[in-house]
């Protein structure tokens, strides 16, 4: 099966989870690779990659290397959208990721939409919870802080790339906070 790489190390500031690869990412080998897709205008507006970053593997190494961001998914295998996916996907790659989060122990776990969150506790966790917030979680992953934003895909029109800009200076805040070592 071909899918994108982990980009994972120990101690990243963050790891940007999405819910799996769509065919336009993995044509490109780019997490969020749809020219569509609102995540790289959004990351670049809320300060969180330079203006001319570029999502390639290269630029993912030097996220990972310079900007301790790393990037996963809960879900390994491409389908067209998150509808494709069955919960034998789910009950076979969420414990997976769980596996990495307590492995390499990022400060902060950032989801890429309330399915996305909620599918990774009711497989990697089996817990379902009733309802998941946008932004910073109230409990944590064992000491590694959750937040959730809107999903940034095409699909996902109901928030405006200034609203999910919004959203990501949130998870800036968020960062600052937590390399500042205010965790409150």
């Amino acid at each position: 099966m071909e899918t994108l790489p982990d980009y994972l190390d120990h101690g990243l500031d963050l790891v940007v989870v999405g819910q799996n690869p769509s065919p336009a990412s993995i044509a490109r080998q780019c997490y969020y690779g749809n020219p569509r897709n609102r995540f790289w205008p959004a990351m670049r507006g809320a300060g969180l990659v330079p203006d001319h970053f570029t999502p390639d593997a290269h630029g993912f190494r030097w996220l990972l290397a310079h900007e301790r961001i790393g990037f996963t998914d809960v879900v390994k295998k491409p389908t067209p959208g998150a509808g494709d996916l069955r919960a034998a996907d789910f009950r076979e790659w969420a414990p997976i990721l769980d596996g990495h989060l307590r492995h390499y122990r990022p400060h902060i776990a950032w989801f890429n939409g309330k399915g996305v969150y909620q599918s990774y506790l009711r497989y990697g966790h089996g817990v379902k919870p009733d309802t998941i917030a946008l932004g910073e979680q109230p409990e944590t992953l064992d000491g590694i802080h959750v937040f959730v934003t809107p999903n940034p895909s095409p699909a996902n029109a109901a928030f405006s790339l200034e609203v999910l800009t919004d959203w990501y200076r949130g998870v800036a805040r968020l960062r600052r906070r937590v390399k500042d070592g205010n965790h409150e």
